[in-house]
């Protein structure tokens, strides 16, 4: 089981773009937490609940771009 998970993690993480979107999402959780407890001044548990659900999507839309990306950038080298 914990060699199919790691193969699997691997195959997702081609060219580093899972990598970067976990990184990316644990960055993006601690920021909205901390701009909406000190610009909104919301309580910690609705901080979190919107900090939580709005960077899972990000992290999903910026894992969809940087693939998109990646395979532009690799499609473009092998032309020229």
């Amino acid at each position: 089981m914990k060699n199919f998970l790691l193969n699997h993690l691997q195959k997702l993480n081609i060219s580093g773009s899972f990598l970067r979107t976990i990184i990316y999402t644990i960055g993006h959780i601690c920021i909205a937490v901390t701009c909406l407890m000190l610009i909104a001044s919301v309580p910690f548990s609705v901080a979190m609940t919107d900090a939580i659900v709005e960077p899972l999507l990000n992290g999903v839309w910026y894992y969809v771009l940087d693939r998109y990306w990646a395979s532009r950038v690799t499609a473009s080298k092998i032309t020229v």
